[in-house]
């Protein structure tokens, strides 16, 4: 409805860090609502990745943001893309991606690769719109995140966005596991969140 406010940005971009030099990524930067934020907490410090999949977009952002290293592909080849400009690791992966508007297989190819690429004690963060919460697809998404990662945190709304919206702090990646596995503790996953909303209720 309206590009996301820099209250969100705030909130999303909480975990790079404010000294050394970090290895950024940002997935579906879109027109660039997190990026210019994220260049102001680097200050000139560190790699920022931006993967946009918009040919239109990837150029506008280039053209924007000269420190930024623009890459018109799909989040999906995140350890390729990381691999090939050599940074190794990525200490915070910031995700604009419609989480809720992908399928089943998208979402998990593409968590996959964050979690690949992310080093043991990075940090991964994406947002949702409140609204969307109660959507299958919305659901699925948060079960997969806490098969993907030991620590999954949602922060507080940000009624001030249009529509409004929460950040998810993703940190601790699990080990590679196979997509049975990552369906079992997906399931896991969703029963212990249906079992504290029967408590609450």
């Amino acid at each position: 409805m309206a590009p996301s406010s820099r209250r969100l940005a705030t909130e999303l971009v909480l975990p790079v860090p404010e000294s050394g030099h970090p290895v950024v990524v940002e997935l579906g930067p879109g027109t660039g609502a997190f990026t210019g934020v994220i260049q102001e907490l680097l200050g000139g410090r560190g790699h920022h990745l931006a993967v946009e999949i918009n040919p239109r977009f990837a150029s506008s952002l280039a053209e924007r943001f000269p420190r930024v290293q623009v890459l018109n592909d799909e989040a999906a080849a995140l350890p390729r893309l990381l691999a090939e400009s050599r940074f190794g690791a990525a200490d915070v992966v910031v995700s604009g991606l419609p989480w809720a508007s992908l399928d089943r297989t998208t979402q998990r190819t593409t968590l996959d690769s964050v979690r690949r690429v992310l080093a043991p004690q990075g940090a991964f963060t994406t947002f949702s719109y409140v609204h969307a919460t109660c959507l299958a697809s919305a659901r699925r998404f948060r079960r997969l995140l806490g098969s993907s990662f030991e620590e999954v945190v949602p922060g507080r709304t940000v009624w001030g966005n249009l529509p409004p919206a929460f950040v998810y702090h993703a940190r601790r990646p699990r080990p590679r596991l196979s997509p049975a596995t990552l369906d079992l503790l997906a399931a896991q996953v969703g029963a212990r969140a249906a079992a504290r909303t029967g408590m609450r209720s």
